[in-house]
């Protein structure tokens, strides 16, 4: 088998909002039926504890698989599920999403934003 042709090329970029606060891995290269776990983290403080990731395919638009917050539950996107991709969420400043037994299809940018929580009070 063609080693390239099974190859899974995972690009990263640096985040969304003021992208320098906000780094995670770069690049991944991983084979089929592997794991590949991206980690993201930021230096914008302890109120900016929402987390995004997104994945954008080959000719397709971006396309968001979960929220998370360090003090709730996952909101996974409709055809995304915690079983494929899995993530994880500690504390406000850091958090992870791996992509489970990967598939050559699953190829792509997968890159994490994150956002300042606000409370709007009634």
């Amino acid at each position: 088998m063609d080693i390239i042709k099974h190859c899974l090329l995972i690009l990263l970029l640096w985040c969304l909002i003021d992208g320098s606060d906000v780094t995670q891995t770069l690049l991944l290269w991983m084979m089929e039926g592997q794991s590949a776990t991206m980690n993201c983290n930021h230096t914008k403080g302890s109120t900016y504890r929402q987390m995004y990731w997104y994945r954008q395919l080959p000719e397709e638009g971006m396309k968001q698989i979960v929220f998370t917050t360090a003090y709730s539950d996952h909101q996974y996107e409709s055809g995304f599920s915690a079983d494929k991709y899995p993530a994880t969420k500690k504390d406000e400043l850091t958090g992870s999403l791996t992509v489970e037994r990967l598939l050559f299809s699953d190829s792509g940018v997968y890159f994490c934003a994150v956002r300042e929580h606000s409370d709007t009070g009634d």
